[in-house]
């Protein structure tokens, strides 16, 4: 394969979308924010539903998504972007309404709105990216924070006696009736953005079709957070997250798998 073969369209594996703008990522070097954010606004792109579409970015790491994103893009309190959500798409339903959350955003202060949200099925779609600890804010332990794993408040590593075992939110919300589509992938390689990508045009679809809440989760890594470097986050994220948070689908059409 030469490089005239290589640039081909059909070869490409990621391109920056013009809906993502020419603002340098805040983000730290390796970390999968990048690629999630381009992800998701290649599939806005290609629906052409740019002009329709609003996201909700929270208190996290994408608090910013909105230097980075060139589409309608509101900032709630902290947790609170599901809540926000709901009343966009209820006030505008024929808009394409997503939030965009940390694990510590939607998992920890944000649960009552992520869970509400869900059972009532609003008209949105959820992005939820689990890198297992609080990565803006010092790194500490989140509630998807794995056993053992230290953090800057479990120096010693997560006690399940005493601190609870890692929730897993993508199962706890595919149980609720309310809920269409359920999935957990991850973006470090191409294969795995590729699928990312599949399951995010779904849930647009989905709000296309009106057919309720997709939730998309992307278990990513935090090298800063985890003290590693990027390639040493990606294999522990393989090695430790991935069996603890299996990857693929787990509710489609609202029946679970």
């Amino acid at each position: 394969m030469d490089i005239v073969d290589i640039i081909k369209p059909e070869n490409q594996v990621l391109c920056k979308t013009s809906l993502m703008t020419d603002t340098p990522l805040s983000y730290c070097p390796g970390c999968g924010h990048g690629t999630a954010h381009n992800l998701a606004m290649e599939v806005i792109e290609e629906l052409g539903i740019s002009e329709d579409t609003i996201g909700v970015a929270p208190v996290g790491c994408s608090v910013l998504a909105y230097d980075f994103m060139n589409i309608d893009i509101t900032q709630a309190a902290h947790g609170r972007a599901p809540a926000v959500a709901t009343a966009i798409a209820r006030t505008w339903p024929e808009k394409y309404v997503f939030t965009y959350q940390g694990d510590g955003d939607l998992a920890a202060i944000g649960t009552a709105e992520t869970i509400h949200a869900c059972n009532r099925g609003e008209n949105i779609v959820i992005i939820f990216i689990n890198n297992g600890i609080y990565g803006m804010t010092g790194g500490q332990m989140a509630p998807t924070t794995l056993a053992g794993m230290k953090s800057s408040t479990s120096p010693y590593g997560r006690e399940i006696e005493t601190m609870g075992s890692p929730l897993k939110m993508t199962e706890l919300v595919a149980n609720l009736p309310g809920v269409q589509y359920v999935t957990r992938h991850a973006v470090h390689t191409h294969k795995h953005a590729r699928k990312a990508k599949k399951a995010l045009k779904k849930a647009f679809q989905n709000t296309r079709n009106g057919k309720g809440l997709s939730f998309v989760e992307i278990v990513s890594n935090c090298n800063s957070g985890w003290k590693m470097t990027p390639l040493e986050s990606n294999i522990w994220m393989e090695e430790n997250m991935f069996p603890y948070f299996p990857l693929g689908d787990i509710k489609v059409d609202g029946k679970l798998k």
